[in-house]
């Protein structure tokens, strides 16, 4: 698996980052991809020479920031009628639902609370679209939320890199614990509105 990962990022190189990180930001069928650990791998592979952590730490923000923009308008565009829309292979109704209630939950800070969580992570700036938030509102929550996820995850694996000797031969379990944390508070977040329901 983390060969895998690996062999991706070398292949696609700075482009190809830019691309998924931008589409898994707020094209509604991006949630499927590899946000965290994409970029806790492209960190660690900076720290070992592959790629410059200088121009990642700024095609990545903008990728970040642009396709929360993209999400946005959007959510704003299409409106309650994706809402509406049924399930297919690419749109499951469970996910924006989820995106919603955390929206309702944490209003503006939402945009950046969802950067740390796969999927509503997608859903979150539709949402907002959706609800109409004002676009300044908006923009500085997703410009913050933006550079603080990709900077946050690129730096984490750099200075693992950095600090574990041959780290290669401890990525995968590194990339489990950082998918394992990715979607604790969504898997918290599930239990205790269970609970709820269940009251």
């Amino acid at each position: 698996m983390h060969f895998d990962l690996k062999e991706l990022i070398t292949t696609v190189g700075y482009l190809g980052l830019f691309a998924i990180v931008f589409a898994e930001s707020g094209l509604f069928f991006g949630f499927f991809l590899p946000g965290d650990s994409l970029l806790v791998t492209a960190g660690l592979l900076a720290s070992q020479g592959y790629l410059k952590i200088e121009i990642l730490l700024v095609i990545l923000a903008i990728a970040a920031i642009g396709g929360d923009s993209v999400g946005y308008l959007f959510g704003r565009k299409v409106g309650h009628r994706i809402f509406n829309k049924e399930k297919s292979f690419i749109f499951d109704k469970n996910h924006i639902n989820r995106a919603q209630a955390f929206y309702e939950k944490y209003g503006g800070k939402t945009i950046v609370i969802a950067r740390f969580m796969p999927i509503i992570r997608t859903f979150a700036p539709i949402v907002a679209g959706v609800g109409r938030m004002d676009y300044r509102k908006f923009i500085s929550f997703n410009i913050f939320g933006g550079i603080l996820w990709t900077a946050g995850m690129l730096l984490l694996g750099y200075f693992l890199g950095n600090f574990i000797p041959d780290v290669d031969k401890y990525l995968f379990p590194i990339l489990i614990v950082i998918i394992f944390l990715s979607i604790l508070p969504g898997i918290i977040d599930t239990y205790n509105h269970k609970k709820r329901s269940n009251k």
